[in-house]
């Protein structure tokens, strides 16, 4: 039995000498040292040795496995040395050769008109606040004073999942959900940017997926001439000293009353031609005091707190400030475009 072990022995390592890669090694580790190896077979049959021979062929047993187990170890290190050696080799570069350029990527250009659009308001004292695109009915339309089977719901064809669940048509949810936290108290000064859906026909002005950028101040002593003023500001910086503004009515359910903001034409300065329809005046976004039902829905005393809410459209804004015609640029991410807008160090 001892000279059976022995030629195990000599018999794996010449093995484990002459193997060629790590598949072949682990196959001898098996064939050897698994439990199904002849070294283990060797060791079945010590029940029929004496109690002298026992203790010494199993020492010599644990022996033979502890030389072909450190054997089998060394060459699989010397086989993944030689393997990453190979592997270096293959992949060696040549640092002579000269470099490749990056290309930078840029900002889009509607997060430039957000971004530009967020830091102007959070230097006024306004704060971002964010909601769910996926919202209730309740906070798209019943808290913003459109109950169901209201008319004013006709005006936004949705994209309802239940019929308590719809992709928000605006961002004004996050407006309702804003004051509902406050619990009626303390003043609220926030813009709202995201995206909205409406099932529209997508068209070189319209798209059923856009960004919106909602605002609203509520507070005590709120008037239409600090919503008239924070416009007024807003149109200046974003468009130029020299615009001027009006405020047409208009009526949307949230707000009492409503009005629609125009710009005047910076391509004709206010003279009238094609990009203004000959009018000297370009529509922008609308607005209103905040609709007494509203703060009450929301838990305000209307008679103690007022409040002015705004609504634009990002995309039309970068269409005015790029003179951009045409709203699916936006969205097919042709570089060309994109391009335009490089970031200018």
């Amino acid at each position: 039995m001892q000279e059976r072990l022995k030629e195990l022995q000599a018999e794996a390592i010449q093995k484990v000498d002459q193997s060629a890669g790590l598949k072949e090694l682990n196959d001898i580790r098996v064939a050897y040292l698994g439990k199904k190896g002849p070294i283990t077979e060797v060791l079945r049959g010590m029940g029929k040795l004496s109690a002298e021979e026992r203790p010494v062929i199993g020492a010599l047993a644990n022996e033979v496995r502890e030389a072909i187990a450190a054997k089998i170890e060394a060459k699989q290190s010397a086989l993944e040395e030689a393997a990453v050696q190979e592997k270096l080799a293959a992949e060696s570069i040549d640092v002579t050769l000269p470099g490749r350029p990056v290309k930078a990527g840029n900002h889009h250009p509607l997060t430039k008109i957000i971004e530009e659009i967020e830091d102007l308001f959070i230097g006024m004292g306004y704060e971002i606040a964010e909601g769910p695109e996926v919202e209730q009915d309740y906070y798209n339309f019943e808290a913003l004073n459109l109950p169901k089977g209201h008319p004013a719901r006709d005006m936004q064809d949705s994209f309802y999942i239940t019929e308590e669940i719809l992709l928000r048509t605006h961002t004004s949810p996050v407006q309702a959900r804003t004051m509902e936290k406050h619990q009626g108290k303390g003043p609220i000064k926030i813009i709202c940017p995201g995206k909205v859906y409406r099932r529209d026909n997508d068209d070189a002005t319209h798209s059923h997926q856009f960004m919106q950028i909602e605002g609203l101040v509520v507070g005590e002593n709120i008037r239409m001439s600090d919503l008239k003023g924070t416009l007024n500001v807003f149109a200046k910086k974003m468009f130029g000293e020299d615009r001027e503004i009006r405020l047409r009515p208009s009526f949307f359910p949230f707000t009492e009353p409503s009005v629609e903001m125009d710009i005047s034409c910076k391509m004709c300065g206010g003279h009238g031609c094609n990009v203004c329809k000959h009018t000297g005046w370009i529509e922008i976004l609308g607005a209103g005091m905040v609709h007494p039902n509203v703060l009450e829905m929301a838990g305000y005393d209307s008679k103690k707190y007022t409040g002015f809410a705004f609504g634009m459209g990002p995309e039309r804004i970068a269409m005015l400030k790029y003179g951009v015609d045409d709203i699916r640029h936006f969205y097919t991410n042709d570089v060309r475009f994109l391009n335009q807008f490089a970031i200018e160090e």
